[in-house]
């Protein structure tokens, strides 16, 4: 007890006034991050004609879920999830291989033109054409209305693969040169020395490249006609630009057996707006919990000895 008593660091009270400074700071900051979200949401589960009124601000009020119960009814909705959930999930594969391969292979002094073709990739960070040379790249590579569209243009990401590249320069170089003397080639080294101790910014790759895809629509507004190949984001953009029509769509095809329901909580443009939201903001947020911890982890502990 008196070692721990010894061991506690007394703090003036300048340092105490300080510290609460700082917190408050932060919780303010952390209270305006999230407010947004949580407004959206306590108005999706509040009583419409409220919301539309502004009523709702902090609690929701008269607590009902049939926004999502008559959301989830839209035509196409599920169509579009499978399709941004499969952009996300390939494009995000694609990315993140591209990235930690070629990071990896730019620090190779034995590649050809190794000085060349970085700079060739960092280059691209720093000029763009524009969408009409984008689009009509696009068109002639056979892109419009094509599911590729959404994995290929994204799958090379100069800001990644720098991001990559810093990480394995800084990593020991006796992890390769032990592979290399034990006879491993460059894809042996890659996969089995490489990869496993570049989880940190493979993690962190990752989740911008899973963002960026979920949250785009751009190339489905600008190259897809077909409705099969819609986006959740973009449907979204639809939804949040006919959200008046869309509720007179969702209240009309109501069923007889809830229309008690959807009498007192009709849908409006504000509710379709902000129910949507959540929908679409949701499965992205679930994302992160699964790749939290390799930012912290310390993965590359006991890694080399000696």
């Amino acid at each position: 007890m008196n070692a721990k008593k010894k061991n506690k660091i007394k703090m003036s009270t300048t340092d105490k006034i300080i510290s609460l400074i700082i917190y408050a700071v932060y919780t303010m900051f952390a209270f305006v991050c999230a407010y947004p979200f949580y407004y959206i949401f306590i108005n999706t589960i509040s009583s419409n004609d409220l919301s539309k009124r502004g009523k709702v601000l902090f609690w929701p009020k008269e607590l009902h879920w049939t926004n999502y119960e008559q959301v989830l009814q839209i035509p196409e909705l599920f169509d579009a999830l499978k399709i941004s959930i499969a952009r996300t999930v390939i494009g995000t594969v694609v990315a993140v291989m591209i990235a930690a391969f070629l990071g990896y292979m730019f620090t190779r002094e034995t590649m050809w033109g190794r000085k060349f073709w970085y700079r060739f990739v960092a280059i691209t960070m720093y000029f763009n054409a524009g969408i009409i040379p984008w689009f009509l790249t696009m068109d002639k590579l056979g892109l419009r209305n094509n599911f590729w569209v959404y994995i290929l243009p994204m799958a090379v990401v100069p800001f990644n693969i720098i991001l990559c590249k810093t990480f394995v320069e800084a990593l020991p170089k006796e992890l390769q040169e032990a592979a290399v003397i034990d006879g491993a080639g460059t894809l042996t080294i890659f996969f089995k020395i490489i990869v496993p101790v570049i989880k940190p910014i493979v993690a962190t790759v990752a989740i911008f490249s899973a963002v960026n895809q979920w949250n785009a629509f751009q190339d489905t507004l600008l190259l897809i006609t077909d409705k099969k190949l819609y986006t959740l984001q973009y449907l979204l953009y639809n939804y949040i630009n006919q959200a008046s029509s869309l509720a007179g769509l969702v209240n009309s095809t109501s069923s007889s057996a809830s229309m008690a329901a959807s009498l007192a909580h009709a849908q409006t443009a504000t509710s379709i707006r902000m129910t949507v939201t959540i929908i679409v903001v949701t499965p992205i947020m679930l994302v992160y919990p699964f790749f939290q911890k390799y930012f912290t982890k310390g993965i590359m502990i006991g890694a080399v000895k000696g």
